[in-house]
């Protein structure tokens, strides 16, 4: 968990990678479209692997700048590209309004999609 580091007058602020994960979660989870945020299913294997499993979020900050990766999982029915264009607006906007991190890019994967039940 990488921490990003600022100094001043006042004293100093840390800001952990996790709380820069949440805040692009809950921002993802806003827009109309997405039902989760999430790698998709693993399967049983993935589950008892021993290896790591991958994080439906990930940052990576170079020089402090953020460099964002969501995976999602898209309702049925709706326009791909334009919602993950709405997703990375509203992550970037999310991450810079609280952290005043800048965010050089959000990368959304979309990992699946909402099977539709029928009644």
């Amino acid at each position: 968990m990488e921490l990003k580091n600022t100094s001043g007058q006042e004293g100093g602020l840390q800001i952990s990678t996790a709380v820069i994960e949440k805040v692009a979660k809950i921002a993802a989870l806003e827009v109309d479209g997405v039902k989760d945020v999430s790698v998709g299913s693993t399967g049983v294997k993935g589950v008892f692997a021993k290896t790591n499993l991958p994080k439906s979020v990930e940052v990576n900050m170079y020089d402090g700048v953020a460099d964002i990766t969501v995976h999602i999982i898209a309702k049925y029915g709706y326009k791909l590209p334009a919602m993950c264009r709405e997703i990375q607006q509203a992550v970037k906007a999310g991450i810079q309004n609280m952290t005043n991190i800048t965010v050089s890019k959000v990368n959304i994967v979309v990992a699946g999609v909402e099977a539709v039940e029928e009644e």
